[in-house]
């Protein structure tokens, strides 16, 4: 047995106060209300378990900013006034057992697969099997970005205690960032981080001014002339310097697999990216990838790698990972008086 283990330490970042660095990372489950992209009684349970589990921050699924923004037509949105009651009711509940709840606010562009028109920042389509996307004037770019806006009042209205912006995995903001999607002439593609920025300023001037932001990238693409950490290091700077608080690190998406190299699937291969990127950027990260064992998440946190711990399919498979972690980190549950005898 470990004592005093880095995992469960508390983290502040401004007025964000986690009990333990354990976050359960955005994963889609396709369950929302078909059509309105409203959660459902199976976004509640799922939530809610991980925050009686012990889970520290909880990030909801990617919630999206319009109707042709979602990847399919049972992906959440939040886009209108009708759904943050829905979020309301998981947020409250997720508090009352002492975690706190982040949405990832997004939009799918080209990958929207449901959209009858789906939009990106150049009409290239991600692959045959998708739809070629409507190239946004520069005027329709900014529209956008004030659907981004209304979509992170939203989510403050209903007790979010931070906001993750996802501009991985080849989405909307990632498809704006990189030059193998982006191939405007406008301002959006002279400065391929203008669209990113301008979305994090808009955020930042509806969020509470003690609320940190999260943005999720993608450090590195895999397709064959995709951008490198060195692409990223200086794009998370450039958002960093837009708001930017905590960056949480993963990779690809964003087309085809190629000379970029085969994503690995390792235990903590995405880890290197996250160390990187900490120490060159200087904000806490949070690092994503088969981190599932808890000596290891343990690990990544002592070497001083990150400072935040993203399980996901763990997580997935059991919703008490947290609750499991620290009874072999330190011997001490983590569930609500209830559940006291079994241990």
């Amino acid at each position: 047995m470990l004592s005093l283990s880095n995992l469960f330490k508390p983290f502040i970042c401004k007025g964000l106060e986690l009990k333990n660095r354990v976050v359960m990372p955005p994963m889609c489950q396709y369950s929302a209300h078909l059509k309105d992209g409203i959660p459902t009684d199976w976004h509640f349970v799922h939530y809610t378990s991980r925050a009686i589990g012990g889970t520290g921050l909880i990030i909801i699924e990617m919630t999206n900013v319009e109707d042709r923004g979602r990847i399919s037509d049972y992906c959440l949105g939040i886009w209108s006034d009708e759904h943050t009651a829905a979020f309301k009711r998981i947020i409250d509940e997720c508090h009352k057992y002492g975690a706190k709840v982040a949405i990832q606010i997004a939009h799918a562009g080209r990958k929207a697969e449901d959209a009858p028109n789906p939009i990106s920042s150049s009409p290239i389509a991600f692959n045959e099997k998708y739809k070629v996307p409507h190239e946004l004037s520069t005027i329709e770019v900014k529209e956008v970005i004030e659907k981004f806006k209304k979509g992170i009042e939203r989510a403050v209205l209903a007790g979010v205690d931070t906001v993750e912006l996802h501009g991985a995995h080849g989405y909307l903001i990632h498809q704006f960032s990189s030059s193998y999607t982006n191939h405007r002439t406008d301002e959006y593609g002279q400065d391929k981080f203008l669209f990113g920025k301008e979305i994090i300023e808009s955020a930042k001037s509806v969020m509470p001014k003690d609320m940190p932001l999260i943005m999720r990238i993608s450090a590195v693409e895999y397709v064959d002339g995709g951008y490198d950490l060195d692409y990223a290091v200086e794009m998370a700077k450039a958002y960093r310097d837009a708001g930017v608080d905590i960056f949480h690190i993963s990779s690809g998406g964003e087309g085809p697999i190629g000379s970029g190299g085969r994503p690995g699937s390792h235990p903590g291969y995405q880890v290197k990216f996250a160390e990187r990127i900490k120490h060159e950027v200087g904000t806490p990260v949070i690092a994503v990838g088969n981190l599932d064992n808890a000596i290891l998440a343990e690990s990544v946190l002592g070497n001083k790698e990150a400072d935040l711990i993203a399980v996901g399919r763990g997580m997935l498979a059991n919703p008490y990972w947290a609750n499991n972690a620290s009874l072999l980190l330190e011997d001490k549950p983590l569930t609500p008086k209830p559940y006291e005898r079994a241990y």
